[in-house]
């Protein structure tokens, strides 16, 4: 057999086992969420706003409904922590928005790089609201990051305007909701939580979509909605998938490939590229990230170490 196959059989293997199907959906689901965010720019241009979010996510309601209603029956609706779904869905409503009108005026590639600071900002909330422990290599990784965000940003560069409160108000609410999350998730069946989502999203918005209605840009713009009704509520659902095949540290780093999916869709649809400032402003926030998700890998590394040290003493 040739070097080569020998190589490749391993890798092949790697992607067969639960890790492996867990690092594929992780980068599936923020190709999702990059071609929703284009979408989204693109749809909010010729259709209102409060339409398409309303779609956003009863589309996700309904496709919940059609697939765990007929498994889990009334269990799909039982949740100990009702004032917490309710929150959690809140809080992805109001980054949605801010996403649906910062786009408006910012590039999807720039917009989803200061966003991706969101992980770093959970770890320094996490911290003040549920206690957690944060080691000095974190803080200076959230600085580090906050450095390349100015990059990003720089005076006269293309991103430069008020339009960047749209990210900065999103970096908090979506930090508050992964940390909501991270509370919920050893309590509460993952379908059930992507159901309240998409209903706290749907009851909040049909106010607003019933007085801003326009048959006429639903019937002209339709498969716009669904792509983005589809793209939110199928990503939501590979980053359920991905998680209950891998651990967080292994899937984290990952995450950041949206950076590079939303960059490129910008230049395939809008024509636009970052400038070299913003280039590097890119480059270490995402290198930031990840090096905040090996820190996480290798903490957790060392407690299993020690815990496999305790027991074998014990023994």
């Amino acid at each position: 057999m040739c070097p080569r196959a020998l190589t490749a059989a391993p890798t092949l293997a790697f992607w067969r086992t639960q890790q492996g199907i867990g690092i594929l959906l992780i980068v599936l689901a923020t190709l999702a969420f990059a071609a929703m965010d284009s979408t989204v720019k693109y749809a909010t241009a010729v259709s209102p706003i409060a339409m398409l979010l309303w779609f956003r996510y009863l589309f996700q309601v309904v496709s919940m409904l059609a697939m765990r209603l007929p498994v889990q029956g009334s269990n799909l609706f039982r949740t100990p922590n009702p004032r917490f779904q309710i929150l959690r869905g809140a809080l992805l409503l109001i980054t949605s928005g801010l996403a649906a009108f910062g786009l408006q005026y910012l590039p999807v590639g720039e917009l989803t790089a200061m966003v991706m600071l969101s992980p770093l900002v959970a770890t320094a909330l996490a911290a003040w609201l549920l206690k957690n422990p944060v080691s000095p290599g974190r803080w200076l990784l959230m600085l580090l990051g906050l450095g390349g965000v100015f990059l990003v940003i720089h005076p006269g560069g293309q991103v430069f305007g008020w339009a960047l409160l749209f990210p900065a108000m999103m970096v908090t609410t979506y930090a508050s909701f992964q940390v909501l999350t991270s509370r919920l998730s050893g309590e509460e069946n993952p379908y059930t939580t992507h159901l309240y989502t998409g209903l706290v999203g749907t009851v909040c918005m049909t106010p607003f979509a019933v007085y801003g209605w326009n048959t006429a840009a639903f019937l002209a713009h339709w498969p716009w909605f669904m792509l983005i009704g589809a793209a939110g509520t199928v990503g939501h659902l590979m980053l359920i998938w991905a998680y209950m095949r891998a651990s967080a540290p292994v899937l984290t780093p990952y995450l950041y490939t949206q950076i590079a999916f939303s960059t490129l869709f910008g230049w395939l649809v809008f024509g636009h590229v970052p400038d070299p400032l913003a280039w590097l402003g890119i480059a270490v926030i995402a290198a930031s990230g990840i090096g905040n998700a090996l820190l996480t890998a290798r903490e957790v590394k060392e407690i299993l170490i020690r815990g496999t040290g305790m027991l074998s003493r014990a023994r």
